[in-house]
Protein backbone atom coordinates (compact mmCIF):
# COMPACT_ATOMS: atom_id res chain seq x y z
CA UNK A 1 0.00 0.00 0.00
CA UNK A 2 2.82 2.41 0.85
CA UNK A 3 4.27 1.90 -2.65
CA UNK A 4 1.42 4.11 -3.88
CA UNK A 5 3.40 7.11 -2.63
CA UNK A 6 6.52 5.80 -4.39
CA UNK A 7 4.63 5.54 -7.69
CA UNK A 8 3.21 9.06 -7.30
CA UNK A 9 6.64 10.55 -6.62
CA UNK A 10 8.17 8.58 -9.49
CA UNK A 11 5.67 9.98 -12.00
CA UNK A 12 6.11 13.46 -10.54
CA UNK A 13 9.88 13.20 -11.02
CA UNK A 14 9.36 12.02 -14.60
CA UNK A 15 7.24 15.08 -15.35
CA UNK A 16 10.01 17.27 -13.92
CA UNK A 17 12.92 15.45 -15.52
CA UNK A 18 13.11 12.71 -18.12
CA UNK A 19 9.69 13.25 -19.73
CA UNK A 20 9.50 17.01 -19.24
CA UNK A 21 8.30 18.89 -22.29
CA UNK A 22 11.27 20.84 -23.68
CA UNK A 23 8.82 23.25 -25.28
CA UNK A 24 6.79 23.78 -22.10
CA UNK A 25 8.54 27.04 -21.08
CA UNK A 26 9.85 25.42 -17.88
CA UNK A 27 6.48 24.21 -16.62
CA UNK A 28 6.34 20.61 -15.32
CA UNK A 29 4.64 18.01 -17.44
CA UNK A 30 5.25 15.84 -20.47
CA UNK A 31 4.30 16.59 -24.05
CA UNK A 32 0.58 16.63 -24.81
CA UNK A 33 -0.06 13.35 -26.62
CA UNK A 34 -3.33 14.68 -28.03
CA UNK A 35 -1.24 16.58 -30.56
CA UNK A 36 0.14 13.36 -32.03
CA UNK A 37 -2.23 11.15 -33.98
CA UNK A 38 -0.02 8.07 -33.59
CA UNK A 39 0.09 8.35 -29.77
CA UNK A 40 -3.34 9.81 -28.96
CA UNK A 41 -6.02 7.41 -27.73
CA UNK A 42 -9.02 9.25 -29.11
CA UNK A 43 -12.72 8.60 -28.62
CA UNK A 44 -14.22 5.73 -30.59
CA UNK A 45 -17.44 7.71 -31.00
CA UNK A 46 -17.27 11.49 -30.91
CA UNK A 47 -18.77 12.95 -27.75
CA UNK A 48 -19.23 9.57 -26.03
CA UNK A 49 -16.05 9.67 -23.93
CA UNK A 50 -15.46 5.98 -24.78
CA UNK A 51 -11.96 5.10 -25.95
CA UNK A 52 -9.95 1.89 -26.23
CA UNK A 53 -9.23 1.92 -22.49
CA UNK A 54 -12.93 1.46 -21.74
CA UNK A 55 -13.16 -1.47 -24.13
CA UNK A 56 -10.02 -3.05 -22.66
CA UNK A 57 -11.47 -2.66 -19.14
CA UNK A 58 -14.51 -4.75 -20.14
CA UNK A 59 -12.23 -7.38 -21.69
CA UNK A 60 -10.11 -7.47 -18.51
CA UNK A 61 -13.22 -7.94 -16.34
CA UNK A 62 -14.41 -10.88 -18.47
CA UNK A 63 -10.92 -12.44 -18.47
CA UNK A 64 -10.54 -12.05 -14.69
CA UNK A 65 -13.99 -13.53 -14.06
CA UNK A 66 -13.25 -16.57 -16.23
CA UNK A 67 -9.87 -17.14 -14.57
CA UNK A 68 -11.15 -16.76 -11.00
CA UNK A 69 -14.45 -18.61 -11.42
CA UNK A 70 -13.81 -21.19 -14.13
CA UNK A 71 -10.10 -21.97 -14.14
CA UNK A 72 -7.89 -24.01 -11.86
CA UNK A 73 -5.56 -21.04 -11.43
CA UNK A 74 -8.43 -19.02 -9.98
CA UNK A 75 -9.20 -21.78 -7.49
CA UNK A 76 -5.56 -21.81 -6.41
CA UNK A 77 -5.59 -18.03 -6.00
CA UNK A 78 -8.74 -18.08 -3.87
CA UNK A 79 -7.41 -20.99 -1.82
CA UNK A 80 -4.13 -19.19 -1.20
CA UNK A 81 -5.96 -16.04 -0.13
CA UNK A 82 -8.19 -17.88 2.33
CA UNK A 83 -5.60 -20.30 3.75
CA UNK A 84 -1.97 -20.26 2.57
CA UNK A 85 -1.16 -23.31 4.72
CA UNK A 86 -3.97 -25.34 3.15
CA UNK A 87 -2.85 -24.25 -0.32
CA UNK A 88 0.72 -25.32 0.41
CA UNK A 89 -0.53 -28.66 1.75
CA UNK A 90 -2.46 -29.18 -1.52
CA UNK A 91 0.70 -28.69 -3.57
CA UNK A 92 0.24 -25.00 -4.46
CA UNK A 93 3.17 -22.59 -4.19
CA UNK A 94 1.69 -19.54 -2.35
CA UNK A 95 4.76 -17.34 -2.91
CA UNK A 96 4.70 -17.92 -6.66
CA UNK A 97 0.98 -17.12 -6.80
CA UNK A 98 1.51 -13.90 -4.83
CA UNK A 99 4.20 -12.79 -7.28
CA UNK A 100 1.96 -13.74 -10.20
CA UNK A 101 -1.02 -11.80 -8.84
CA UNK A 102 1.11 -8.74 -8.02
CA UNK A 103 2.69 -8.75 -11.48
CA UNK A 104 -0.58 -9.26 -13.35
CA UNK A 105 -2.51 -6.66 -11.36
CA UNK A 106 0.40 -4.22 -11.69
CA UNK A 107 0.39 -4.74 -15.46
CA UNK A 108 -3.34 -4.00 -15.59
CA UNK A 109 -2.86 -0.85 -13.50
CA UNK A 110 -0.01 0.25 -15.76
CA UNK A 111 -2.12 -0.25 -18.88
CA UNK A 112 -4.95 1.72 -17.27
CA UNK A 113 -2.52 4.57 -16.66
CA UNK A 114 -1.25 4.34 -20.22
CA UNK A 115 -4.78 4.60 -21.62
CA UNK A 116 -5.47 7.58 -19.33
CA UNK A 117 -2.27 9.40 -20.31
CA UNK A 118 -2.80 8.84 -24.02
CA UNK A 119 -6.52 9.60 -23.77
CA UNK A 120 -8.44 12.09 -21.62
CA UNK A 121 -5.49 13.33 -19.57
CA UNK A 122 -3.17 13.75 -22.53
CA UNK A 123 0.02 14.18 -20.53
CA UNK A 124 1.86 13.22 -17.35
CA UNK A 125 1.71 16.00 -14.76
CA UNK A 126 2.80 16.30 -11.14
CA UNK A 127 -0.63 15.39 -9.73
CA UNK A 128 -1.67 13.05 -12.55
CA UNK A 129 -2.29 9.93 -10.43
CA UNK A 130 -2.88 11.37 -6.96
CA UNK A 131 -5.53 9.33 -5.14
CA UNK A 132 -5.89 6.61 -7.74
CA UNK A 133 -4.34 3.90 -5.56
CA UNK A 134 -6.58 4.51 -2.56
CA UNK A 135 -9.64 4.83 -4.78
CA UNK A 136 -8.83 1.41 -6.20
CA UNK A 137 -8.84 -0.02 -2.67
CA UNK A 138 -12.33 1.36 -2.05
CA UNK A 139 -13.51 -0.02 -5.40
CA UNK A 140 -12.12 -3.47 -4.56
CA UNK A 141 -13.88 -3.51 -1.18
CA UNK A 142 -17.17 -2.26 -2.62
CA UNK A 143 -16.97 -4.89 -5.36
CA UNK A 144 -16.36 -7.65 -2.81
CA UNK A 145 -13.23 -8.70 -4.74
CA UNK A 146 -15.44 -9.92 -7.59
CA UNK A 147 -14.60 -8.73 -11.14
CA UNK A 148 -18.24 -7.98 -11.98
CA UNK A 149 -18.77 -6.26 -8.64
CA UNK A 150 -15.60 -4.24 -9.11
CA UNK A 151 -16.87 -3.05 -12.49
CA UNK A 152 -20.12 -1.85 -10.92
CA UNK A 153 -18.26 -0.30 -7.98
CA UNK A 154 -15.98 1.51 -10.43
CA UNK A 155 -19.01 3.01 -12.14
CA UNK A 156 -20.33 4.11 -8.74
CA UNK A 157 -17.03 5.78 -7.84
CA UNK A 158 -16.98 7.48 -11.24
CA UNK A 159 -20.40 8.93 -10.46
CA UNK A 160 -19.09 10.27 -7.16
CA UNK A 161 -16.23 12.01 -8.96
CA UNK A 162 -18.54 13.52 -11.58
CA UNK A 163 -21.10 14.50 -8.95
CA UNK A 164 -18.34 15.97 -6.79
CA UNK A 165 -17.12 18.18 -9.63
CA UNK A 166 -20.67 19.39 -10.28
CA UNK A 167 -21.17 20.05 -6.55
CA UNK A 168 -17.93 22.04 -6.42
CA UNK A 169 -18.98 24.27 -9.29
CA UNK A 170 -22.67 24.71 -8.39
CA UNK A 171 -22.69 24.52 -4.59
CA UNK A 172 -19.17 25.68 -3.82
CA UNK A 173 -18.25 22.55 -1.86
CA UNK A 174 -14.54 21.96 -1.19
CA UNK A 175 -12.67 19.32 -3.18
CA UNK A 176 -12.11 17.31 0.00
CA UNK A 177 -15.86 16.70 0.30
CA UNK A 178 -15.80 13.97 -2.35
CA UNK A 179 -12.86 12.29 -0.60
CA UNK A 180 -14.75 12.39 2.70
CA UNK A 181 -17.78 10.82 1.00
CA UNK A 182 -15.64 8.03 -0.47
CA UNK A 183 -14.06 7.42 2.92
CA UNK A 184 -17.52 7.17 4.47
CA UNK A 185 -18.46 4.53 1.90
CA UNK A 186 -15.50 2.40 2.92
CA UNK A 187 -16.09 3.02 6.63
CA UNK A 188 -19.75 1.97 6.51
CA UNK A 189 -18.90 -1.07 4.40
CA UNK A 190 -16.34 -2.23 6.95
CA UNK A 191 -18.81 -1.53 9.77
CA UNK A 192 -21.43 -3.61 7.95
CA UNK A 193 -19.02 -6.54 7.68
CA UNK A 194 -18.19 -6.32 11.38
CA UNK A 195 -21.81 -6.11 12.50
CA UNK A 196 -22.70 -9.01 10.17
CA UNK A 197 -19.97 -11.35 11.39
CA UNK A 198 -19.88 -10.32 15.05
CA UNK A 199 -22.57 -9.70 17.62
CA UNK A 200 -22.17 -6.74 19.94
CA UNK A 201 -23.06 -7.41 23.55
CA UNK A 202 -23.22 -4.77 26.27
CA UNK A 203 -21.75 -5.83 29.60
CA UNK A 204 -21.20 -4.14 32.90
CA UNK A 205 -17.84 -2.61 33.67
CA UNK A 206 -15.54 -5.11 35.35
CA UNK A 207 -17.69 -8.13 34.48
CA UNK A 208 -16.22 -11.11 32.67
CA UNK A 209 -17.08 -11.65 28.97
Amino acid sequence: LMLVYVAEQLLASMSLGLLKNPEGFGFPGSRNLQQYASAHNGELWTGSGIHMGVMFAFIAVIFAYVVLARHQMGFHIRLTGESPKAAKFAGVNPKRLVVYCLGFSGALAGMAGMFEVSGPSGQISIDFNVGYGFTAIIVAFLGRLNPIGILLAGLLMALTYIGGEIAQSSLGLPSAAIQAFQGMLLFFLLALDMLTNFKLKLTRAGSRL
